[in-house]
């Protein structure tokens, strides 16, 4: 049976509790065994982390300690899986640039804040987004700064009538990476709960915590 770890708390407006009951359900309906903490001393214990295929960080803001973040970065390079949406995973601890370069991209902006935006899927081959079409959302659209190794799924393009100069400026939506022996999804939907009554939001968000969970020929 395949296991997934979700660590939550930090700021609550992203609704952490709410939004990593939604995916945790999709998980063990698709036999998956869970776990949820709501401390980022999990990250200590290399033994429990071990028992886990997928780690789901749900956690905006807040401080890791060297520690704990050393375990993170270990684990997933081991082959532990990472998956996570909007400010809970990318924009989670703003002062560990490591993190950041393991998540494969930082938030910095959301121009005009709650608006109604286009997701463009770039890639129909990709399991995480075959067959899911171009659709529009309300929420914050997320200006990131990324890595150039990502692996691109789904963009949106911004328009200039917030901040003129970043017109037609297309940005990531949802990625893929890895992490040594990890693989790592991002995807920056998801400020509320609710965003993910978006179908094609949250099945991207699914199939992208699917995907990232270790191998068993990695465990």
């Amino acid at each position: 049976m395949k296991s997934a770890l979700f660590v939550v708390g930090g700021w609550e407006g992203h609704e952490p509790m709410l939004s990593a009951g939604i995916f945790r359900a999709c998980l063990e309906s698709a036999g998956y065994r869970t776990e949820l903490v709501e401390t980022l001393d999990i990250y200590c214990d290399a033994d429990k982390l071990r028992e886990f295929d997928l780690i789901v960080p749900v956690w905006t803001m807040g401080t890791i300690t060297s520690d704990q973040e050393k375990g993170l970065l270990d684990a997933v390079r081991s082959g532990i899986g990472l998956a996570g949406w909007h400010g809970c995973m990318a924009d989670s601890f703003r002062n560990n640039t490591e993190y950041q370069f393991m998540v494969g991209g930082q938030w910095v902006a959301h121009p005009g804040n709650i608006i109604s935006y286009r997701v463009n899927i770039i890639d129909q081959e990709d399991p995480i987004t075959a067959n899911i079409s171009d659709f529009d959302i309300n929420s914050e659209q997320y200006y990131l700064h990324v890595d150039p190794s990502n692996e691109v799924l789904a963009t949106t393009t911004f328009r200039g009538d917030v901040l003129p100069w970043i017109d037609g400026v297309v940005m990531p939506v949802a990625w893929k990476r890895k992490w040594g022996n990890g693989k790592v999804f991002y995807c920056s939907l998801g400020h509320v709960a609710k965003d993910f009554d978006v179908p094609e939001a949250r099945e991207i968000v699914r199939r992208g915590l699917l995907w990232a969970t270790r191998e068993m020929s990695q465990s």
